[in-house]
């Protein structure tokens, strides 16, 4: 029988894991891109494509999360969930895309309207 390697066998295991499985297969794909797109113009097609596929994963997704939500959040009322989503783009569309501000906009219109219509 061989003998286990103390740093995988020791507290520090999750560690290890979290980085051999989380950061480092993430990691590679962006530095590659970093990599890949240093010549590239801002604005060229590609990256204009880039953007607008990328939109329309992000919009595919929000519209999965509120017609059809897993967990916890299939707890609050349809409508609650489209009125977060609507504060959000509000927010988003008054203060000059301040993302921070509209995800807790969303998140306290999610909250309050679970708190007064129940789910």
């Amino acid at each position: 029988m061989t003998q286990p390697i103390a740093l995988l066998d020791g507290p520090f295991w999750p560690y290890l894991s979290l980085i051999l499985f989380a950061v480092l297969p993430t990691e590679i794909w962006r530095w590659l891109a970093v990599g890949l797109v240093r010549g590239l113009d801002a604005d060229s097609p590609l990256l204009e494509w880039v953007r607008m596929v990328a939109t329309a994963l992000l919009a595919g997704i929000v519209a999965k999360l509120i017609v059809s939500p897993p967990g916890a959040l299939a707890a609050a009322p349809l409508f609650v969930r489209i009125a977060a989503m609507a504060a959000s783009a509000a927010v988003m569309a008054l203060t000059r895309r301040r993302m921070m501000l509209a995800v807790l906009t969303g998140e306290a219109v999610l909250i309050g309207g679970v708190w007064l219509f129940g789910g």
